[in-house]
């Protein structure tokens, strides 16, 4: 790709996308508004032809690895550990590495703890010539590897695809390397994985770390072992000794034999090194050989880890009680940990003894960069530390033989609580401690209380937040499962069933979760809660009559449940009554009376909410819809957008609206003809981080007014891009895709590409029950505009009369109606006067209908005045095919309309 010029602002907004950071999130870190973040998204898609901030995050994460790489001549490994010492040895092993990876796309290391793997690997991928992730698993946990590989490679997980499959396509054949150390924990989780990854992406290779192999086909074994005594074991330990003690010094022999009483295991190497600043060579031998002594069995096929415990049991002796206290807590964190944390599991003083509390985070800081000096503990980045997993491990151990496992536990749970808490609405990044998080619940007793309780909740939000959106609604199930009280559960089953609005098949656990929420309410005592619930259950259900979940009847039921339960005196409780009065009035599918409509706004806007004013007015929308009055539908779609500003994006409880808004304002303005609108609002959801989780919707909405503005080549790519997503999610009968079928079916029909036009067309069959798209219209409108472009009338007649038939859905009639006129004039069919007539009402609501019912008059009288009037509808449209169709019909301006259209109808 060209260089693309970018403003300093952009370049930052493009970083942070790259991030995976909400606007919201960007918005606060930079110090401007949502909206302005909006536009500078929307500015960098145009600037680098991608179709969605999606594909904006993929392309700003590519392009900080091209920037790492600047003069190097290997590619870089992003989230490589740095090198605080130099790398000693290892020639052989790395020699077989690179041998293996030529051979297979996955390779393993696999050894011991202590053995050195993960400094290994870390070499051999930043050796590798090859682009790509590292990813340390030793504080995730089961279920959560995707999640780490995502966080990893910028990716987030969509509702409507499963997280491996984003993963995949941000892969795609790209030559990238991913490396993932500390698997033994994780063997099942990894293998599967890898399996996954390597079949579906043919240019990634996994270089993987474990005690164990992965145990699937293809995988290649290089066996870490000690290093070589007489040579590279005796240059480590001298190489840290003098990083301790700059003067020291010793006998060569006492050297190999401390290296060899330890195996030539380089951490066990590392860990006595560091002492011999303070004992010596011979003192470190010394008490190694008291050590070895003391514990139980011969030097069998243990010997190696013996001697990693016996140096980890000596080292941690020769800590003071401080110390060691602080050590052993420190082992309740899964992942890296920060000052405030170590604060958090020692209570008190900085290591948790009884005292005073003063100046506790300097001594804190003190006890804890002892235990760095001494190895124990490592630098994580700054600010942040954290303990090798075999080192953690001992930990853990000494934390259980001291009797406070329990106890720091809670402490570890506790912190978890209130830093999760603290990052719900923050701008702080998530990923940084979601995995000690996650571990803290995981390890929560039942009965744990209030704070699992609102870790829980709060884990629900964060998750939902980094659209993790499957991850958030179990948190929130958990939640409900770990609240207090039925009215604390019945708030965590309502954010529950939010989530399910982006998630597949999600509607259907929606209505039962809001129903179980209800039942929440009424054992709380809670009628106002319970009526709410009740209500809202029967709006999102009549709203979404493609989920086919219950009759009429039954959302009447809800409706008068809901009626006996609230205080009707209560605002939010009279909004929610008034808004399912309007949307249950009618057994049609998305139908509501008009009068109740208006009650219905009028009632949300007294109770000051949001959501429900949102709901409230697309009840309007849904009127007007219904009674043709498409500019009235398309004015009320565009106010909605307001309230935009307004809804919390880190709530579940907003993402209907602020999902429903963008959509239907497109969709009214496309039915109004508006197709300037219509691109705008388009495009601002594909530069929504929100809204570009529903790809295949972003995308659906954009590709009807990009086909018919004549943007052919970006409205196919838009759409092969959205039936792809959409297949995926196996929701194929769902009308709401109907777009993405007729778009492409009109370009290539116009382009003459008679099989590509059957293919799409073969994709809109007959309108399932209870679908809002009339597919009969919208594709017999296709048809129609189709055959006025190319001549053919063979079915003219049966065409026209099926486009003027009496159950065409109103919002398609601007359309359908416009063109049924003009094709019964082009063809000569002899009520063509008639329909242009019939054809004046509908129109007048549509103004892509009217242009193209002044060409139809023009045409039907001869009319270069009528003519002239289409050109310059079409032109406030942006209608570019049709305006340069029109000029071919004005002999002065022909060759102008045929230069036009040599541009257009021309395929990338």
């Amino acid at each position: 790709m060209s260089a693309v010029e970018v403003s300093e602002r952009e370049a930052e907004v493009l970083d942070a996308v790259g991030r995976h950071l909400t606007n919201t999130q960007i918005a606060s870190r930079l110090h401007i508004s949502v909206r302005t973040v909006e536009s500078h998204v929307s500015s960098l898609l145009r600037k680098y032809g991608v179709t969605n901030r999606r594909e904006l995050a993929i392309l700003a994460s590519e392009q900080r690895q091209r920037q790492d790489e600047r003069g190097a001549e290997t590619g870089t490994v992003a989230g490589l550990p740095a090198a605080r010492t130099s790398f000693i040895g290892r020639g052989d092993e790395l020699a077989e590495i690179e041998a293996a990876a030529g051979k297979s796309r996955l390779v393993t290391l696999l050894g011991p703890g202590g053995v050195g793997k993960s400094r290994l690997v870390a070499v051999a991928a930043a050796a590798s010539r090859q682009g790509g992730v590292f990813v340390d698993l030793v504080p995730v946990r089961d279920g959560f590897v995707e999640h780490a590989v995502a966080a990893a490679l910028g990716v987030t997980e969509r509702p409507q695809t499963e997280l491996h499959t984003v993963i995949a396509e941000r892969l795609g054949r790209s030559r990238t390397l991913i490396v993932l150390d500390n698997c033994e924990h994780l063997l099942d989780a990894v293998a599967g994985f890898a399996d996954r990854t390597l079949a579906a992406c043919p240019g990634t290779r996994i270089l993987a770390t474990s005690r164990e192999r992965l145990g699937i086909a293809g995988e290649r074994i290089v066996r870490v072992g000690p290093l070589a005594l007489s040579s590279h074991a005796e240059a480590l330990f001298t190489d840290r000794a003098l990083a301790v003690d700059p003067e020291f010094a010793a006998e060569p022999g006492a050297v190999a034999e401390i290296c060899a009483r330890l195996d030539g295991m380089p951490l066990a190497i590392e860990l006595a090194a560091a002492r011999s600043a303070a004992l010596g060579a011979s003192g470190v031998l010394a008490a190694l050989d008291d050590r070895l002594r003391l514990l139980a069995g011969g030097r069998g096929a243990d010997e190696r880890h013996r001697s990693l415990r016996a140096v980890l049991a000596w080292s941690h002796d020769l800590l003071d009680e401080e110390e060691r206290r602080l050590f052993r807590r420190l082992a309740v964190f899964a992942g890296g940990f920060d000052l405030a944390a170590v604060l958090a599991v020692s209570p008190g003083t900085a290591a948790g003894a009884p005292g005073a509390a003063a100046g506790a985070a300097g001594a804190a800081a003190d006890v804890l960069g002892r235990l760095v000096d001494k190895s124990l503990v490592v630098k994580a980045g700054p600010g942040r530390w954290r303990l090798l997993e075999t080192v953690r491990a001992f930990a853990r151990e000494q934390l259980a033989l001291g009797g406070e496992d329990a106890v720091v536990r809670d402490l570890h749970l506790a912190w978890a609580a209130e830093v999760a808490a603290g990052l719900v609405g923050g701008d702080r990044e998530f990923d940084a401690v979601a995995d000690d998080l996650r571990a803290a619940l995981a390890a929560a007793p039942a009965d744990a209380g209030d704070v699992a309780h609102g870790l829980a909740r709060s884990l629900g939000r964060l998750a939902y937040t980094r659209r993790f959106a499957r991850e958030a609604y179990g948190h929130f199930l958990e939640a409900s499962e770990r609240a207090g009280s039925p009215g604390e559960a019945s708030r965590d089953l309502k954010s529950a069933a939010d989530c399910t609005h982006v998630l597949p098949t999600g509607g259907h656990r929606h209505l039962e979760l809001l129903r179980s929420a209800a039942d929440q309410a009424r054992d709380a005592a809670d009628g106002d809660a319970e009526a709410v619930l009740l209500a809202t259950a029967a709006v999102t259900t009549a709203r979404n009559p493609g989920w086919g979940l219950i009759p009429h009847e039954e959302l009447r039921r809800l409706l008068e449940r809901a009626e006996d339960a609230g205080d009707p005196g209560d605002p939010v409780v009279a909004g929610w009554l008034a808004a399912a009065r309007a949307w249950t009035a009618s057994a049609e599918p998305y139908s509501t009376d008009p009068v109740r409509a208006e009650e219905a706004v009028a009632a949300a806007r007294a109770a000051g909410d949001p959501v429900l004013l949102s709901a409230g007015l697309d009840a309007t929308v849904c009127a007007a819809l219904r009674e043709g009055r498409l500019r009235d539908a398309h004015r009320i779609g565009m106010s909605r957008l307001d309230l935009l500003d307004v809804l919390p994006r880190d709530d579940p409880a907003s993402a209907v609206e602020i999902v429903d808004i963008v959509h239907v304002a497109v969709n009214c303005a496309t039915a109004a003809g508006d197709l300037p609108a219509a691109l705008a609002v388009a495009r601002r959801a594909l530069a929504d981080d929100l809204l570009e989780d529903q790809y295949y919707l972003s995308s659906n909405t954009i590709i009807l007014p990009l086909a018919l503005s004549g943007e052919f080549d970006e409205a196919l790519r838009h759409a092969d891009e959205a039936w792809r997503s959409w297949v995926r999610t196996g929701r194929l009968e769902s009308g709401f895709m109907l777009p993405v079928a007729v778009g492409p079916a009109l370009v290539h029909g116009l382009r003459g590409d008679r099989d590509l036009h059957l293919e799409w067309r073969a994709r809109t069959p007959g309108t399932p029950t209870g679908q809002v798209f009339d597919l009969p219209t919208l594709a017999g409108f296709v048809d129609a505009l189709i055959a006025v472009h190319t001549g053919r009338f063979d079915s003219a007649a049966e065409l026209v009369a099926g486009l003027f038939s009496d159950a065409t859905n109103p919002m398609y009639a601007g359309y359908s109606h416009a063109v049924g006129a003009e094709l019964a004039v082009v063809a000569g069919l002899p009520d063509a006067a008639a329909r242009v007539a019939a054809a004046e009402a509908a129109a007048a609501e549509n103004a892509w209908g009217a242009a193209c019912l002044a060409r139809a008059r023009g045409r039907l009288h001869g009319d270069p005045g009528e003519l002239a009037a289409a050109v310059e509808g079409w032109e406030r449209i942006g209608a570019r095919f049709e305006r340069a169709s029109t000029l071919l019909l004005l002999p002065e301006r022909a060759d102008e309309g045929c230069a036009e259209l040599a541009t257009l109808t021309k395929c990338e």
